[in-house]
């Protein structure tokens, strides 16, 4: 079996600012495999990324699945006809389980050597990382020529119903408001992102499910199960009053319950992918390099500056 592609550590910008405690998202996780993990929005993710790829008519020798919670995206993609080896990366033991080859690595720190990879893929964990630009950039370099990145994020619509239940309880019985949601990256974002970090033919696209449960409590364990607690390093370091989150569960229910009395929850999924540059490539045609004009593509008359204004006139 080949050895995983190896490379140099990326080193951080240490400047930017960080939004997630990262080492908390590690014992959320960890305490959620132990407990069971809850893996149903991850597992439709996965089939989803599965059926995606199925329509790339390529051949990737060599593929990560980078950062995925669980083996949900491996057992998806398992027998795929167009992948030779699916290494598995993650930053816990736990998530390895059962998964060869893996290797322990840290999504803002990929081991991998510059175009070692053909495929890169990931399901709901890159929007957790503190440094998407950097993680993109390494994703890049990672990639040979005309190789692939297809990652699903949970997006910023996620949890709306959630994110309003709480400001409004916080703000009655607390008097202010405490950081709860995570702020999730939109899909113009990561879309800009894609583009920085230097990859062609950037595609995104969202995809929203939403789930209903017999009370707010249940979302609020599925949340749990799914490692997926408060990991801002700004949210409120004392515990949760009873009286907020009574009162939070009132409000989700007043506002986001269906007739029969089960509520709404809302989870956004975004999708992304980029291809590392090459000259077999698509090109976007030069300015001026058109063989027709559009007005005669488009069977109508074209108006010079001194007419455009006359349209509409007698």
């Amino acid at each position: 079996m080949d050895a995983p592609p190896f490379g140099t550590d990326y080193m951080r910008d240490m400047s930017q600012p960080d939004v997630f405690d990262r080492a908390l998202l590690r014992r959320r996780q960890a305490r959620a495999a132990r407990l069971g993990p809850e893996p149903f929005l991850l597992e439709r993710a996965a089939e989803d990324l599965a059926d995606r790829l199925a329509t790339v008519k390529r051949r990737f020798d060599k593929a990560v699945d980078l950062g995925t919670p669980t083996d949900a995206l491996s057992r998806a993609l398992a027998g795929h006809p167009g992948i030779g080896t699916l290494f598995t990366a993650a930053p816990l033991p736990e998530g390895l389980a059962g998964r060869a080859p893996a290797v322990v690595a840290d999504e803002e720190a990929l081991p991998f050597g510059n175009g070692a990879l053909d495929l890169v893929v990931s399901a709901l964990s890159l929007q957790l990382v503190n440094d998407l630009p950097g993680t993109f950039a390494q994703v890049r370099r990672a990639l040979r020529p005309d190789g692939l990145f297809l990652a699903a994020f949970i997006g910023g619509a996620s949890l709306s119903e959630l994110r309003e239940a709480f400001t409004v309880a916080e703000t009655e019985t607390t008097g202010g408001l405490s950081p709860r949601v995570a702020p999730f990256a939109d899909v113009r974002d990561l879309g800009g992102l894609l583009q920085r970090a230097g990859f062609a033919l950037p595609v995104t696209d969202v995809d929203r499910v939403v789930v209903r449960y017999s009370s707010p409590f249940g979302l609020m364990s599925d949340l749990r199960r799914m490692g997926a607690g408060n990991v801002l390093l700004e949210r409120r370091r004392t515990p949760l009053r009873r009286a907020t989150l009574l009162r939070a569960a009132e409000v989700y229910a007043e506002r986001f319950s269906d007739p029969d009395g089960r509520v709404r929850a809302t989870f956004e999924i975004v999708w992304l992918s980029g291809w590392a540059p090459d000259e077999s490539q698509q090109k976007p045609l030069r300015p001026g390099s058109a063989k027709m004009r559009l007005a005669d593509a488009l069977n109508t008359r074209e108006l010079g500056p001194d007419t455009a204004g006359d349209q509409g006139t007698s």
